[in-house]
């Protein structure tokens, strides 16, 4: 299961993606989120699944590479969907007991289910596609304009990007100390929902240990190294507009018209 999580990480390879501007994928994956919450109709979502499919295409990441990481929150998803199945009123279709399906829970939970899917594959094709650093830089540079009212936009970059960075460092540790604590007999996997919860706590406690021993240092190396925040940073690589950039917002412009125009026709 921790093998599966691949929020935080970088897949190196070339493709047209991977050598987009940060900005620009930034800016296209704030647009599908929000897309995915404007439209209403399957019309869109098949507009949106066109879009995703085609970008997952040119990052050439490999589509089982993405959806792995769908195993880590499939739980969640079904959680949102039986909720929205069981708990929506309206026309009955189904009923036993206290349960009762209707048919505005059956279009409610399904288009549930398929906002969250295209939401978690687009989000871990931004972060598969961008390093840590082309993420803060892309971030801060975004965020600029929030400066004006004096909000710490450097720092708020830093710390995403420090825990974006953190996360697959702390899925190895938790890897390393659960084969250990398995190697001393400590079982992980039998029992119920309450035994295994407290299973965890032999790894819960070397771990927070691990991590704050880990954060530590990191403020340590950054204090030694004068660091005081972005006033006055420079980059060693500044973002700079390509034409395959603006052929990009382009593309994001055309779908976001396509969406706004699905949305009113259908």
């Amino acid at each position: 299961m921790l093998r599966d999580i691949t929020l935080g990480q970088y897949y190196q390879t070339k493709s047209p993606i991977h050598e987009l501007d940060p900005r620009v994928k930034l800016i296209a994956t704030f647009a599908f989120i929000i897309s995915l919450f404007l439209v209403n109709s399957y019309v869109g979502y098949v507009i949106a699944l066109i879009y995703l499919a085609l970008a997952i295409g040119l990052s050439r990441v490999p589509f089982s590479y993405i959806t792995r990481g769908m195993k880590a929150v499939v739980m969640l998803l079904m959680i949102t969907v039986l909720f929205n199945l069981f708990l929506t009123p309206g026309e009955l279709l189904w009923s036993f007991g206290v349960l009762r399906i209707t048919r505005e829970g059956v279009v409610i939970a399904s288009k549930m289910a398929i906002r969250l899917t295209m939401l978690i594959i687009g989000s871990s094709l931004m972060t598969l596609t961008t390093t840590p650093n082309q993420l803060t830089d892309g971030l801060e540079s975004v965020l600029s304009p929030l400066k004006v009212i004096k909000v710490p936009v450097h720092e708020i970059s830093m710390m995403m990007s420090i825990a974006l960075r953190f996360i697959p460092i702390l899925m190895e540790e938790t890897d390393k100390i659960m084969k250990a604590q398995m190697a001393r007999g400590a079982d992980f996997e039998s029992g119920n929902v309450f035994k295994r919860a407290s299973n965890m706590v032999p790894l819960l406690v070397p771990l927070f240990i691990s991590a704050f021993r880990r954060a530590n240092d990191l403020a340590m190396a950054m204090e030694a190294r004068c660091y005081r925040g972005g006033e006055g940073r420079t980059r060693m690589k500044p973002l700079v507009y390509s034409s395959k950039d603006y052929i990009a917002y382009l593309v994001i412009a055309l779908f976001m018209f396509m969406i706004i125009a699905a949305g009113r026709l259908f």
